[in-house]
This record gives structure tokens, C-alpha cells and sequence, in this order.
């Protein structure tokens, strides 16, 4: 089967990355709208006309089912995709719900873009899952930016972060809810500042098993996967074919294996 899925740029590629793993027999398109890149500053009537055109994109290239790998594109514009296509589409959403089932006390930190924050959809998942109002809500949209230019460990990260969570206190969390794609390339910095006992969780291998079941696919967790020579990679409708781009994507599979586990 050949499964289609995207993002505002490379966050969405830690979606796939678990499909690999998962997912080994089926065929990929990933789509980074890498021209519009990020999202979370976009409009939501932007956001949405740029969903629908992706959409179009990748069922023209044979996509059976989408994965929309970007919590703010889904927050925005799902509904939307649902009703014009009719074909399987999932989309992100924080995992606000097993970091609540999963903890008993203290409290839990949801990070996100503007808008995913921002949007009701996150707001009728609190009001479903928080019945204790234990999660509190920040917007890193600068991580974005630092993963698309590949700068994931450096001293400017790190002091972003401890800026963006300096009016909070730490010792008062339980779990770090990851409500973005790109989040994961940072999982490293984020252990570095919460610690070893806060959880790190996102939505990932929720998405794909969601994914799976939807589909009928048997899933195959252990096996190990950096790379497909089946899928296809594309920016912006731009299919990535040189060298030097490919040796890019490539080096950030290797970060997201690296931090898959932390």
C-alpha cells in the first residue's frame, strides 16, 4: 500500500520514521512544505489552502491514505481534508490523554506551536481527557525553526528552552507532552532540563498504530529500518533525487534513531 504523509517541513519525518520501523512493507511519499515552513505562524486559512493542495498532490501520486504528520496542519484543517477526500486520513493530535492515563499526580506540560495551541482542538481534548486541569500550555515556535536548520544541540537551543520555561517550575512536572513533530529532534536538551523521572511523550507511534489498524496492516515493531529505497522524498512538490539533500534527510533519520528511545 502506498501511504502519503506530511508536514510543514522535517518534523513529520520522526512520523515516518516509526512507520519504517513498523510499517517496513508498505511504500511511502513524505511531502515537506518546506516553501511555507512553519506553519504555527501561518494563518488558518493558509494553513488549510496548503493542506488541500499537498492532499491533492500526493493522491495524484497514488497515495491510498494520508497521515496529516503535523499537529497544527490537523488541528486547522482536517475536518476539512475529511470531507473533500474519501480516503483514509489521520491526523496528529497531542498526547494529552496518556500522559494524563499514565500519571497520577503532579502536573503535566503540553508544548506546541501558536496556532496548535491556539485552536479548539486542543481545547475539546482537555475538556475530554484534563478532568483534574492538570495541563498547562506552552509555545516553543522557535524549535521549528532550529530543526529546520539542523541545529539541535547547540548553546542557542538551550538557553531557548530555558527562557521559554523559566516561569514554571520544573520539579512540579510529571510529563512533557511533545505537541509538535519537529519536537523530537530535541528530546536530548529537554531530558537535560526536566530530568530523568519527567516522561517524554508524543504521539508518533500512536499515529502509526492508529495507522495499522486502520488499514488492516500487521505491524512489526523490532524491525530495524533507518532507510527506504521505496519511498520518495519531496519539498514542496520539488521530488528530492541529489546527493547532498538525500545525505541530509539520511543524517536526520540517524538523529531521530538516536532520540527515538529517550
Amino acid at each position: 500500500m502506498k501511504i502519503g504523509i506530511f508536514d510543514s517541513g522535517i518534523g513529520g519525518l520522526s512520523v515516518l520514521h516509526e512507520a519504517y520501523h513498523a510499517l517496513p512493507d508498505q511504500e511511502f511519499i513524505f511531502y515537506a512544505d518546506t516553501e511555507h515552513v512553519p506553519y504555527g505562524l501561518r494563518t488558518p486559512a493558509e494553513i488549510t489552502g496548503f493542506a488541500k493542495e499537498i492532499t491533492q498532490f500526493l493522491l495524484d501520486k497514488g497515495a491510498e491514505a494520508i497521515v496529516v504528520a503535523c499537529n497544527t496542519a490537523t488541528s486547522v484543517a482536517i475536518r476539512e481534508l475529511r470531507r473533500i477526500y474519501d480516503i483514509p486520513i489521520l491526523g496528529m493530535e497531542p498526547a494529552v490523554k496518556p500522559a494524563v492515563e499514565g500519571t497520577e499526580d503532579k502536573r503535566i506540560m503540553v508544548i506546541a506551536t501558536p496556532v496548535t495551541i491556539r485552536e479548539d482542538k486542543l481545547r475539546d481534548l482537555l475538556h475530554r481527557v484534563d478532568e483534574h486541569h492538570r495541563v498547562d500550555l506552552l509555545a516553543m515556535p522557535r524549535l521549528v525553526e532550529f530543526a529546520e536548520r539542523e541545529e539541535f544541540d547547540s548553546k542557542e537551543v538551550d538557553d531557548y528552552i530555558r527562557e521559554q520555561f523559566s516561569s514554571f517550575d520544573r520539579s512540579r512536572y510529571c510529563a512533557l507532552v511533545l505537541g509538535c513533530t519537529h519536537f523530537n529532534y530535541f528530546k536530548p536538551s529537554l531530558r537535560g532540563y526536566f530530568g530523568e523521572d519527567t516522561l517524554l511523550i508524543d504521539g508518533n507511534r500512536g499515529t502509526v498504530r492508529h495507522l495499522a489498524e486502520v488499514l488492516g496492516l500487521g505491524m512489526n515493531n523490532d524491525y530495524n529500518i533507518l532507510w527506504s529505497d521505496t519511498a520518495k522524498y519531496f519539498f514542496s512538490g520539488q521530488e528530492i533525487t541529489d546527493e547532498k539533500t538525500l545525505n541530509y534527510l539520511h543524517r536526520l533519520h540517524l538523529r531521530l534513531e538516536k532520540v527515538r528511545d529517550i
